[in-house]
């Protein structure tokens, strides 16, 4: 029987992000060098097959500091912790490594900077989210405010309206950020921004792949994890760029072939932390089906790469 034929189309850049890449590349060294078990505290990047493949090799996840033993080392996440966190291990002395993403490091060095200034901190950013969460704790209660959409803006509570700033989580849909920054400018014309985009270099270009590849096909996966802030935008971006049919998939199983039924050209891309043999599973899934003509859609060439912690550089 002849397979229909499918021009699947893929975005680049797709998948891991220099951050991402480091954060793993830290679990697996630390591993090597202390030896089984590893605690990480909270998931070190928000994708299931990788945090299963590193608990697989020894490490341990964890929500909370106390559930550590004081003679393991202990990883903090890609997202970043509260101030509060590395202080209470260092307090504990125990061995501890620092994951998070420079990206967000920066950030955090940045809301520092604006409130040694005297300056109050608006934050654009996703409730809950531990990036966030990581964020508001390097500075002492109520010296972060918190705003999720352009509403938030009106409603926000300021100490003093000129003497304010404003950072953004790194993981956020650009387009609705320049309405919400443009939203903070006009109710608080003083307000100061970062010297560059918070946004980070992955999370923008993989939105404007999408972006260019939406209006070419019928239907766009992203390979991606529910609690990946990065891939659930990827999903917004496609619908909102005229894709009809926009869909978050965690391995090639979740796919609903019916959903795709008649389609001629499906759209594949993947967030900062989903792996490239998750793509590869979805698009053997696609050839086992029909008979596909795979398209390239590059819209940036990434070749970013991040330094591990000098610790794990050195011998045991």
């Amino acid at each position: 029987m002849t397979k229909p034929t499918l021009t699947l189309c893929l975005a680049a850049p797709r998948g891991f992000c220099a951050g991402v890449d480091r954060a793993i590349k830290i679990v697996e060294m630390a591993l090597e060098k202390w030896g089984a078990p590893v605690f990480v505290r909270h998931e070190i990047v928000h994708n299931k097959f990788v945090v299963d493949g590193l608990r697989a090799k020894g490490a341990v996840f964890v929500e909370e500091l106390d559930q550590c033993p004081g003679d393991r080392p202990v990883i903090f996440s890609a997202h970043g912790v509260p101030k509060a966190i590395p202080a209470e291990a260092a307090r504990r002395e125990m061995v501890f490594v620092d994951a998070t993403c420079p990206l967000v490091s920066k950030v955090h060095i940045e809301a520092q900077r604006h409130a040694d200034s005297g300056l109050q901190m608006i934050m654009i950013g996703h409730d809950g989210h531990p990036e966030t969460v990581g964020t508001i704790g390097q500075l002492p209660p109520g010296e972060v405010l918190l705003v999720e959409t352009e509403e938030d803006v009106a409603d926000v509570e300021v100490r003093d309206p000129d003497r304010l700033a404003f950072v953004t989580q790194t993981t956020l849909s650009v387009d609705d950020t320049a309405g919400i920054v443009a939203a903070l400018k006009t109710r608080f014309p003083n307000i100061v921004g970062p010297h560059k985009e918070d946004i980070c270099y992955a999370t923008t270009n993989r939105q404007e792949a999408v972006k260019a590849m939406a209006p070419q096909v019928d239907a766009i996966l992203v390979v991606g994890a529910p609690n990946s802030s990065n891939s659930q935008r990827l999903v917004e971006v496609g619908r909102k760029a005229g894709c009809g049919y926009s869909q978050l998939v965690q391995r090639a199983t979740d796919i609903d072939w019916r959903a795709l039924d008649g389609a001629q050209a499906v759209g594949i891309t993947a967030g900062a932390s989903a792996p490239e043999v998750l793509i590869d599973e979805v698009i053997n899934a696609f050839q086992d089906r029909f008979d596909v003509t795979l398209r390239t859609i590059e819209t940036a060439t990434e070749n970013v790469e991040f330094k591990v912690p000098r610790v794990l550089r050195e011998p045991a």
